[in-house]
């Protein structure tokens, strides 16, 4: 632009100025409108505290990899304060249990009360006493709230409606004469209600299509059962048809709690034949094919949930089978395994994290049990290279044979400072890495006690070993990602 300016006339320099005020106040607001709306994608969960002298709130998920695990804890709430939960997006939407470690005076023991609440996209305001923290007379959350109020006056309506339908399958069940007129009069009423129900179920989906709850109301859809014959072809009537009504289509099925127990009903009606092992194993493989299949054509997340949930079940069990089947789908690039998309985020994630941007923090306990903190830690070295490793990786082992004798040369010494993070995990790794910094006691040393599922491992992307980083002792920014001893000796001499 500057090149420009001399070629124009007053006039139009003017102009341009004016212009230029313009585009800068756009752009000014754009940045405050997108900051808004990033900032905006959490939720926020206000609660009054009611009734008790002092509470611990916990805040823990109802599905996913950290179900039951604490994502937020406020301690030392008072009676009347108001406690603030700022939940991210990455965690929404989803079933929660809030969880109430309450004294009803001061001197009195922390008693447990839970009360389960859905969070989707909408600010919530809840008033708690956690004495009687599931009476609506005790504890309710504000009037234009949306996913519990939808959920709780679904689970009235519902509770009704299946106590006719409870009351005929029970009668069925149990009745002595399967051939006679009662009986099948009352088949066909089951069927008439069954039918309705069903209905009203896709009505109740559909009417709440935008809340998450219509993601859970859909588990309650009932498949058709074949009354009319023996208890065996009941049963396998209700496993041919066990799928009906679900809609493999929606990603946030997998988000729901109901998922997993729906599937764990599926695969007991497949135990429940096995009268050996063997059988076992072919009936597990059999039902996971078939329920797989069922999800191919549905959401990724789905399709990769459902192989999941099979592989860790075969895994537990040993069924050496039933993880051949899996092959094909979990080489599948459509199949969005928990794996697959933690590869697919953090190769997306690498693309941020290049020389220039500032190394992220790392907080850890070294074998010392010291606190170690990247951005306190002060060094006389210009450099600190982070070099993430395991004990088991012949890579590394390589890497290091030459890297350790280059580190202690003492030119390098004052030029860098070796930080070593350990991705080793389990007993015998540990011992490994134990015995292995032993021979290399000049070098920082810390391990990730969960491994490359460890924040450390998530916030630098790691997903392979080795890796190296060399950032800027001072600033803290990313030098370079060297490969070799070779380009770090290029990096550190220039």
């Amino acid at each position: 632009m500057i090149f420009f300016d001399k070629y124009l006339s007053d006039k139009n320099q003017n102009l341009l100025i004016k212009y230029r005020t313009i585009i800068r106040v756009v752009l000014i607001i754009c940045i405050v409108s997108f900051s808004f709306l990033v900032d905006a994608q959490k939720v926020i969960i206000s609660i009054h505290l009611r009734n008790v002298s002092e509470a611990r709130i916990t805040l823990l998920p109802l599905s996913g990899p950290d179900a039951l695990k604490p994502l937020l804890i406020i301690d030392g709430i008072k009676n009347g304060e108001v406690a603030i939960l700022n939940v991210q997006p990455e965690n929404l939407p989803g079933e929660f249990v809030l969880r109430f470690d309450y004294k009803e005076n001061e001197s009195s023991t922390p008693y447990p009360s839970e009360k389960r609440i859905i969070i989707s996209n909408q600010d919530l305001e809840l008033w708690v006493n956690p004495t009687y923290c599931n009476n609506p007379d005790s504890t309710w959350f504000q009037k234009d709230e949306r996913e519990n109020s939808t959920y709780s006056h679904f689970l009235n309506e519902n509770s009704e409606k299946m106590r006719i339908l409870g009351l005929l399958q029970n009668f069925l069940l149990n009745y002595d004469d399967a051939g006679s007129e009662f009986y099948l009069s009352a088949v066909s009423e089951f069927e008439k209600r069954r039918t309705d129900y069903n209905s009203w179920v896709k009505e109740q989906v559909s009417r709440n299509k935008g809340l998450f709850v219509s993601s859970l109301i859909g588990f309650n859809y009932i498949p058709q059962i074949s009354w009319t014959g023996s208890e065996t072809e009941r049963k396998k009537s209700l496993r041919d048809n066990f799928f009906e009504g679900i809609s493999f289509s929606d990603p946030l099925i997998v988000k729901t709690s109901a998922m997993k127990e729906w599937m764990d009903r599926y695969v007991n009606l497949y135990g429940e034949l096995a009268t050996t092992m063997d059988l076992r194993d072919s009936l597990f493989t059999l039902a996971g094919k078939i329920a797989i299949e069922k999800s191919r054509d549905g959401d990724p997340e789905v399709y990769g949930w459902m192989v999941d949930y099979f592989f860790n079940g075969y895994e537990s069990f040993n069924i050496e089978k039933g993880i051949q089947m899996l092959q094909p789908y979990l080489d599948d690039p459509k199949c969005l395994t928990s794996k697959r998309q933690e590869i697919n985020r953090r190769l997306e994630g690498i693309k941020t994290l290049k020389p220039g941007t500032k190394a992220p923090d790392i907080e850890l306990t070294d074998p010392e049990n010291r606190l170690f903190n990247l951005y306190a830690y002060n060094t006389g070295s210009k450099y600190l290279l982070l070099l993430f490793w395991s004990a088991d990786c012949n890579h590394c082992k390589e890497m290091m044979e030459s890297l350790y004798p280059f580190s202690q040369q003492s030119e390098n010494k004052q030029l860098m400072e070796i930080i070593a993070i350990s991705l080793d995990e389990t007993e015998s790794e540990i011992i490994a890495w134990e015995d292995r910094i032993k021979e290399i006691p000049a070098w920082k040393h810390l391990r990730l006690e969960e491994g490359v599922r460890s924040k450390v491992a998530a916030d630098y992307f790691i997903l392979s070993t080795p890796v190296m980083i060399l950032i800027d002792k001072e600033t803290k920014v990313i030098r370079s990602f060297p490969e070799s001893v070779g380009q770090v000796k290029k990096q550190i001499s220039r």
